[in-house]
């Protein structure tokens, strides 16, 4: 079976290639032109979106057009296919799949999953999938997996200004004023029952917030084993001072540090810092 995702997943290259998992891309459109969010690098992005100001990329997903040919592709070597997603609450991504699938039906048997969620919560679900095709798992078995990974995944954040969730019109106008008048740090998840953005709290500095967080996630995991994975857009200090946190305060087995996709910083800027946490109990037969 093949394993396909996107690349909100935040998958590291190296991963991808040990697992045999193929990355669909999602598109940022520049005045000058679209870009594959594969193709760009963090660093130039976020020099490429500050530059812009005031002005803000758009966001696009694959056609079903893309999928489908992705599909065909694929089923020259394996007829079935796992395709795993950014959350449909966010995005139009898996409805594209799933067009794509039907179009392809003819020679490929494609499965498609909605994870819920994104970035690193997605990565989970996506790691899972490929780990126990290769171990052989029936697709009845992992679906089972992936459903309780996604029950128990939360992926939170917080932001060093709104200006850019306002300007993607992702957040009342009013609201975002009223947020950069009193400087306010929203703490963000995707919530469970929509796979939508749902406000947790707030707070008026960077290190509040983050402690606003922190204090979250202990609420939810107590001194469960936890795997964490840090999350930023190009803020490694505020990285730096969330693994310091939940280092202190969770049970974290195991830590990782890594760079959002660019398709997700647009709407977020820079000043993004968060994490994705999982027990570690739902991957310890896999790993």
């Amino acid at each position: 079976m093949k394993i396909v995702t996107d690349c909100a997943a935040d998958m590291q290259p190296q991963e991808m290639a040990d697992l045999d998992i193929v990355q669909a891309p999602l598109f940022i459109q520049f005045p000058e032109g679209e870009v594959s969010a594969l193709d760009i690098s963090a660093d130039d992005f976020y020099n490429r979106l500050e530059a812009m100001r005031p002005a803000i990329p758009t966001t696009a997903q694959p056609s079903s057009g893309m999928f489908e040919e992705l599909y065909r592709k694929l089923a020259e070597t394996s007829k079935n296919i796992f395709s795993i997603h950014i959350s449909s609450g966010l995005s139009g991504t898996i409805n594209s799949a799933r067009m794509g699938g039907e179009q392809a039906q003819d020679v490929a048997e494609v499965s498609c999953w909605d994870t819920m969620t994104l970035s690193g919560g997605e990565r989970f679900q996506v790691l899972a999938a490929a780990l126990a095709n290769k171990a052989g798992w029936s697709m009845e078995k992992t679906q089972e997996r992936l459903t309780e990974i996604r029950a128990n995944t939360e992926t939170i954040y917080t932001l060093e200004t709104l200006e850019y969730l306002a300007r993607g019109g992702r957040i009342g106008r009013v609201q975002a004023l009223m947020g950069s008048l009193l400087k306010l740090k929203p703490v963000i998840n995707v919530s469970h029952t929509d796979g939508k953005y749902s406000t947790v709290t707030k707070a008026r500095t960077i290190p509040a917030a983050l402690d606003a967080l922190t204090d979250y996630l202990l609420q939810i995991y107590s001194k469960t084993p936890l795997w964490v994975n840090i999350l930023h857009g190009r803020f490694q200090h505020g990285a730096n001072m969330l693994s310091e946190l939940t280092e202190k305060r969770l049970n974290v087995v195991k830590m990782e540090m890594s760079r959002i996709s660019p398709v997700l910083g647009v709407h977020t800027g820079p000043g993004i810092v968060g994490a994705a946490v999982l027990p570690m109990k739902l991957m310890e037969d896999l790993l």
